[in-house]
């Protein structure tokens, strides 16, 4: 069962084996892969999962030999995590925003 993002502190979720598009995630001294390559491997996730529909939807047009429903669900995935990535660009804009307001 998995567990709802808000209640796992951010230093313990755990970066998933997949390859991205961009270097690998550096690992600090004490095992943790630093937020900043965290964001980059999710990006680079989100934009082969991206390129992956694209593909799906080609063949599916040109005639190639792939499930309709493939393609949907390729697509479908797709667009659910573009749309994740924005959710979490729009947070850490806002708490940027915050963050900045603070007067000292």
């Amino acid at each position: 069962m998995m567990q709802p993002l808000t209640n796992v502190p951010l230093r313990t979720i755990q970066v998933p084996n997949i390859t991205p598009a961009v270097t690998p995630a550096t690992t600090q001294a004490d095992g943790q892969v630093a937020f900043k390559d965290f964001l980059l491997e999710a990006l680079g996730h989100v934009n082969s999962m991206q390129q992956d529909a694209d593909v799906a939807v080609e063949q599916l047009m040109t005639g190639g030999e792939v499930n309709p429903a493939e393609v949907l669900t390729a697509v479908q995935k797709a667009d659910l995590s573009f749309r994740m990535m924005m959710q979490i660009r729009n947070k850490l804009l806002q708490a940027y925003q915050e963050v900045k307001d603070i007067r000292i």
